[in-house]
């Protein structure tokens, strides 16, 4: 069992949370952490590069010069790819890069990356965080005072609560989602996870069914 501690929006230490890290995932296949964060980043990918072919650049398909004679070498088209202005041999084309691995395999991939983040100390977890309102400077003071600040952050939620999204949606380095959008591209690449205890909750409980 690992104890977390609790802190409030002061950064005072207000209780514990005892997580079992092994109820997440007995183990941490890092193989399978690095297939998955490559498939999320293959699916980011644009995939919008292009390049014309010979059937796709303009010029005339009148023959060059007469085959024999000339003591140049033979040409027969201004398109071809050997010569300058002509097109690519091999043109590249738009493509998907996108592809999915099993389901199952993603979502243990995302509880292997949150251990990953208990085991190595980089869980910070709060009592609540709400705001009344979106106010960026109110999500700052919270990141100063938990010792978050200048450090690439995820703030974990439990649900979706637009005013803490549009409270740090411009805080650099600090990204918002809630449990049920987490992956594991999203939780390993920030150095610190800021979650709050409904959030663990949460956590746990997806983790079980």
């Amino acid at each position: 069992m690992t104890t977390l501690p609790i802190y409030d929006r002061g950064g005072n230490q207000v209780g514990s949370y005892e997580i079992d890290p092994a109820a997440l995932a007995p183990r941490i296949n890092k193989q399978l952490l690095h297939d998955v964060t490559v498939m999320y980043q293959a699916s980011r990918r644009q995939g919008t590069k292009k390049t014309k072919s010979r059937g796709e650049v303009a010029g005339s398909t009148k023959k060059m010069y007469r085959q024999k004679g000339t003591g140049n070498a033979r040409a027969g088209s201004r398109r071809s790819g050997v010569r300058r202005g002509g097109g690519h041999i091999h043109a590249l084309q738009p493509r998907d890069y996108s592809y999915r691995l099993p389901r199952k395999a993603v979502q243990a991939a995302t509880r292997m990356a949150i251990r990953s983040k208990i085991d190595n100390g980089s869980v910070v977890c709060v009592d609540q965080l709400t705001f009344s309102e979106p106010h960026t400077g109110d999500m700052a003071a919270v990141l100063r005072a938990l010792k978050l600040a200048g450090q690439s952050t995820l703030v974990a939620t439990a649900g979706y609560d637009v005013n803490v999204y549009k409270s740090a949606r411009n805080i650099d380095k600090v990204t918002v989602s809630p449990v049920a959008e987490l992956n594991a591209l999203a939780v390993l690449q920030p150095r610190r996870m800021l979650v709050t205890k409904d959030a663990l909750d949460a956590i746990c409980q997806k983790a079980r069914d």
